[in-house]
């Protein structure tokens, strides 16, 4: 079954904006474009919803219940409970609000397991635990690849490892780690996961309990949505760690996580991005009850398809190194470049051949670092999704060729 391109891009007003016309969009891991049906019930929300939620009037109702929508839904398409899906105001903040949780919970001398592969969000608010007498682990990636060796995790792991945090995959070199083996590694010595699924999950949102991890996250504003931080956290480590939120609201999964109030209007924003997800399914003849796997391969079978083309062009350009596999099937579509020379200025010429795309350090310093890349230059990024045309692809490699 192929990807209907034209019905995909519809969904997306974007594409129609005049002043993004005939620009090809490839800084996708930065933020994606917000479908419409997301856009629809966030202006809906604000029309006609935007007062304090699960009250006793019609307003106050209809906006409780589409918060609600976007839970249940949500948790369908990542295989969890209800009760297990979080939102916060960006995976950064919900990562460091585990870490204060965890930091109550763990014993001085208990460790935690970190990359240098991950973005910031997922390592630092961890290492800064070592303040408090946990042992912090550094999980290295190989230096020329960027990839993590399972077996360079096995000789890490003790007793003393409570939590293994780790990527899906990078926002760097994109490789898809193996999350299922890991989780498997680190629950037979008695640690629990947590995955740090940003850069993937706009790829195709995993099945958390097929995959095994204890904690999944994820930014809606990557996946088609408003800017939220939505995270998963199976109701046993959920019991087990200390309340962080209001005391009357710890017998509340859902809400012992999150300090801050919540955002009303994102999170019923966010069933927006389950009414595309299920529109998909529909317009390809896909059962809503098999739309959370077969979207997901949908996606992915399509981008991988783009992606090869621009992985072996890239291959044989001298001037540019390409950072992860050059195997489409074993990356997602985020492309990082080591140039030699300041990304952010390359990433300007290819704007004015009407290319969009990134140079910067991604908040990826460490991992840049262990591969060599000058902070000072940073990596040129491009990264596309489903909606990208096989067109758009083209005229990277053709921009490439002359900035290059």
């Amino acid at each position: 079954m192929d990807l209907d391109i034209n019905f995909v891009r519809n969904q997306f007003p974007a594409f129609s904006e005049n002043s993004l016309k005939n620009k090809a969009f490839f800084e996708n891991a930065g933020g994606s474009y917000a479908c419409g049906q997301v856009i629809n019930r966030l202006k809906r929300f604000y029309n006609e919803r935007k007062v304090q939620p699960y009250g006793a009037f019609e307003a106050s109702i209809s906006g409780g219940n589409e918060m609600d929508e976007a839970r249940v839904g949500l948790a369908r398409y990542l295989g969890v409970k209800e009760s297990e899906v979080s939102f916060g105001p960006s995976t950064t903040q919900n990562i460091y609000v585990l870490a204060q949780a965890f930091g109550e919970w763990l014993a001085p001398g208990n460790a935690i397991i970190v990359t240098n592969q991950d973005h910031e969000a997922n390592t630092g608010s961890w290492r800064r635990l070592s303040n408090r007498g946990v042992q912090i682990k550094e999980w290295k990636v190989n230096k020329e690849t960027g990839e993590l060796n399972i077996e360079d995790l096995e000789n890490l792991l003790n007793d003393d490892v409570k939590l293994v945090c780790f990527p899906h995959c990078s926002n760097i070199v994109a490789h898809i780690n193996p999350v299922k083996e890991i989780v498997s590694r680190a629950h037979s010595a008695g640690a629990y996961v947590c995955v740090d699924g940003v850069s993937y999950a706009p790829h195709g949102l995993p099945n958390v309990d097929e995959i095994g991890a204890d904690i999944y996250l994820f930014s809606s504003y990557k996946t088609y949505g408003p800017h939220q931080g939505i995270m998963v956290i199976r109701e046993v480590l959920a019991e087990l760690l200390p309340n962080q939120g209001h005391y009357f609201n710890e017998k509340f999964l859902n809400k012992k996580f999150t300090p801050a109030g919540p955002d009303h209007a994102q999170i019923a924003a966010c069933a927006g991005i389950v009414e595309y997800f299920d529109a998909l399914a529909i317009h390809h003849s896909i059962s809503l009850s098999e739309a959370p796997i077969m979207v997901h391969k949908l996606f992915r079978n399509y981008e991988k398809k783009l992606l090869q083309p621009l992985l072996d062009y890239l291959k044989t350009k001298n001037s540019a190194r390409l950072l992860g596999p050059s195997n489409a099937s074993k990356r997602a579509p985020t492309v990082a470049i080591d140039l030699k020379c300041n990304a952010f200025e390359v990433a300007k010429k290819l704007s004015d051949l009407n290319i969009l795309a990134g140079g910067d350090d991604f908040y990826a310093v460490r991992l840049l670092e262990a591969l060599g890349v000058d902070i000072a230059h940073g990596a040129l990024r491009l990264s596309f999704v489903h909606y990208t045309k096989e067109e758009e692809v083209k005229s990277v490699i053709q921009a490439l060729d002359e900035v290059l």
